[in-house]
């Protein structure tokens, strides 16, 4: 993994970890679902601390990955895991209403033209209490890019818009946090908390791994200027936790 897919995955298993610890008792064996998992990381990190994890995948090629991952941790750890193949929006297919105590959609939202109809889909996967943790591209920071590099033409056509064109060149959604938090009202999950991610470390180039002292000291700032504001709206992307009601 380069710098910043570490930053974003260690920031966000720090918050899901904290809001899973003051959710559940310790020890607690918890019914999670990561939908659109990618290639596994945090659902097999779930599944080391003990979880029930399910892991949906539309993407053959990540899915492979997952497997492969998988295949190399120990007897009472694969047991823990299953992986399916299929489509995100479609999980009441493959599950029945509250099947979960948790479930994960990071980084799928933003391909969906119709988001609240997949959020609504994810929440009648939650039992009653269940926690939603979304991750989504923050609107809100589509401007700190091209300001910081100087592009004002960019920066200004960024500064309203809720699309944009990440690395792989595909234009894809952001969403407004304002936006999101009417939408988990409306799904019966409301907003418990939110985080910001990578408030530092998108903008500026992916230069690789510090040493393991840099890196720590770049973690702390990071999950630190996630938790406040007015550092945590301008992170490039926003972690979202919803309660089930």
């Amino acid at each position: 993994m380069g710098l910043r897919e570490t930053v974003r995955q260690e920031l966000v298993a720090r918050q899901l970890d904290e809001q899973i610890a003051g959710r559940y008792p310790v020890g607690q064996r918890l019914r999670i679902l990561d939908v659109g998992m990618g290639d596994g990381v945090q659902a097999l990190r779930l599944a080391r601390a003990g979880h029930a994890v399910t892991g949906l995948e539309s993407d053959p090629a990540l899915l492979r990955t997952a497997h492969e991952s998988l295949a190399g941790e120990p007897e009472g750890i694969r047991e823990r895991v299953q992986l399916i193949e299929g489509d995100c929006r479609e999980t009441g297919v493959h599950f029945l209403p509250g099947s979960f105590d948790v479930v994960l959609c990071h980084g799928v939202l933003m391909s969906e033209q119709d988001p609240d109809a997949m959020l609504a889909g994810l929440a009648r996967m939650l039992a009653p209490g269940g926690l939603l943790s979304l991750l989504v591209r923050n609107a809100g920071a589509l401007a700190m890019g091209p300001g910081l590099a100087g592009d004002w033409t960019g920066a200004l056509g960024a500064l309203e818009s809720e699309v944009y064109t990440d690395r792989r060149g595909r234009t894809v959604r952001a969403d407004r946090l304002d936006a999101l938090t009417s939408a988990l009202a409306g799904i019966a999950a409301p907003l418990h908390t939110w985080y910001g991610v990578q408030v530092f470390t998108e903008w500026g180039p992916d230069t690789g791994m510090p040493d393991a002292d840099e890196l720590a000291r770049l973690l702390t700032a990071e999950d630190r200027a996630g938790r406040v504001d007015p550092y945590r709206g301008l992170a490039a992307l926003l972690h979202l936790c919803g309660v089930r009601g």
